[in-house]
């Protein structure tokens, strides 16, 4: 990934519309379904109302504070072939501790970053086929893989089960060329 081409949280004010396709880190990919003046605690803040298609949850998240929870729109196309490569790559250093492990793949989810995402994925596919997960990092990968499928449904025109199958068999192959480089 080269220097700025981060594709993550942001603190920017961005203008989302009705029908806009977004990213929220923590729950994947969905779509803009309302915006409304909801007043909490006496204060009155603009609200956008989101709804996660891959899990059918609806999350409201306030207009001036999106970009620093993370909101944004889903990637393009050039942005989905460096996923792809991300994807294709090497296992990234990792620590060999489990709980260590967690932690930084956890930090690595945390930053909205499709990049960091997708590097998560891989390094648990790759670690998942060589020695197998400990429950939690099973957990992880899962739901990890899950986020990252709903924003390539939307950014590959895909439904979920047509990109958990090509994610699959992309992570598969992946697996296959190392064994290959190794020598197995």
């Amino acid at each position: 990934m080269e220097e700025g081409d981060e594709v993550g949280v942001s603190a920017e004010l961005i203008d989302f519309e009705l029908g806009d396709n977004v990213v929220y880190p923590h729950h994947g990919a969905g779509k803009v379904e309302g915006k409304e003046v909801i007043e909490v605690l006496g204060e009155k803040r603009e609200y956008l109302t989101i709804k996660i298609l891959h899990n059918d949850m609806t999350v409201k998240v306030p207009t001036e504070n999106a970009g620093l929870a993370g909101l944004r729109r889903v990637i393009d196309e050039e942005t989905v072939q460096k996923v792809l490569e991300v994807l294709q790559g090497d296992v990234s250093d990792m620590p060999k501790n489990w709980n260590r492990r967690f932690k930084h793949n956890r930090e690595k989810i945390k930053t909205g970053d499709i990049y960091e995402l997708a590097e998560v994925v891989r390094n648990l596919a790759l670690r998942d086929h060589e020695k197998g997960l400990s429950t939690g990092e099973k957990q992880m990968y899962t739901r990890a893989k899950k986020i990252l499928a709903s924003e390539l449904m939307y950014a590959l025109d895909k439904d979920e089960e047509q990109v958990e199958v090509y994610l699959d068999e992309l992570l598969a192959g992946g697996q296959a060329r190392k064994k290959v480089a190794a020598g197995k």
